[in-house]
């Protein structure tokens, strides 16, 4: 008896995805709304690589509380302080991350206010909690800070851009523009998640988002290629007839390639730490929608783009 998972996949599915575009388009639209209005409203919990300041990980039992350790770090006086659960650690332990933000002081004299606010903070964490178990403490200044969000937002610009000049030598300006708005559908509406849930955001985060952006391309260019196929293959079948096959015929792939990267992101996330829990968070959701716009959003988008049969013969 075998097992294989390929078997009960669909080969030569005739599901029409292409007829519920404008469903779907209406849902991606909604999607970047929706972010926009949460980033413009809401904001971002920006970690501390871009907002600057002090970031100590404590583990705790659980008698200790979020507003018990908020209270602790608010009595020194150093700026409001942001305690946010980072999830457990077993034996009924759970991590805690506790911001700080920047203290004044340019040059050596900000250096050595950082320096001063940590030790207070870890001075009065260990007097306060004789138990907690204190696993280190990040300090970083402004002007490295603000370099980071340039740096990171910059490193996204840039991407998108290349993503664009690539496809439009690997196929033709119509599927650039396809591919394009699917990357930067997948890139706001994970922006818009993070808003939306307030999970912190850094340089991990971005990485992911860099991440998902070539595994989207990756699921893009698959379908495109099927596409430009059966283009020539099928010279006389309606446009939306062809986008349709095509897309079934690389549903099995897809369906693989994303299980099988969930797996290992679930797992990442469940059992990869404090440090991994927010690069593994943007990439399941990365995986998710960067999955429904290769099919709903990139491949529909050649409809209205109207993508010539001659110009996939070359």
């Amino acid at each position: 008896m075998s097992l294989a998972l390929v078997k009960y996949l669909p080969t030569s599915g005739t599901v029409p995805f292409i007829r519920g575009r404008f469903i779907a388009l209406g849902l991606s639209a909604l999607f970047i709304v929706f972010s926009m209005f949460e980033f413009a409203t809401v904001g971002i919990n920006f970690g501390i690589d871009f907002r600057g300041g002090i970031q100590t990980e404590v583990v705790a039992d659980e008698t200790t509380s979020i507003e018990d350790l908020r209270a602790t770090a608010n009595a020194l006086n150093l700026g409001e302080a942001r305690v946010q659960g980072a999830g457990g650690a077993g034996d009924g332990l759970t991590t805690y991350l506790i911001s700080l933000p920047l203290q004044e002081g340019e040059g050596l004299e900000g250096e050595a206010a950082q320096n001063d606010a940590r030790e207070a903070l870890e001075t009065a964490l260990e007097a306060t909690y004789p138990t907690i178990d204190m696993r280190g403490t990040t300090v970083i200044g402004g002007a490295v800070s603000g370099e980071l969000i340039v740096t990171g937002f910059t490193a996204i610009g840039v991407a998108l851009f290349l993503m664009l000049v690539y496809i439009w030598f690997r196929f033709e300006w119509q599927y650039s523009v396809g591919a394009i708005l699917a990357l930067t559908h997948d890139v706001i509406a994970t922006v818009g998640m993070f808003s939306l849930t307030q999970m912190t955001f850094d340089l991990a985060t971005v990485a992911a988002i860099l991440t998902i952006v070539g595994y989207s391309m990756n699921d893009t260019v698959v379908v495109y290629d099927r596409i430009r196929e059966n283009l020539r293959k099928y010279k006389r079948k309606p446009l939306q007839e062809v986008l349709d096959l095509s897309i079934n015929d690389t549903l099995s792939r897809t369906i693989l390639t994303s299980v099988t990267t969930l797996v290992a992101l679930i797992s990442l996330y469940l059992i990869g730490g404090t440090a991994l829990k927010g690069f593994a968070f943007a990439m399941i959701w990365g995986v998710l929608i960067g999955t429904f716009s290769s099919i709903f959003v990139a491949a529909p988008i050649l409809l209205f783009t109207n993508v010539q049969r001659d110009s996939s013969e070359s």
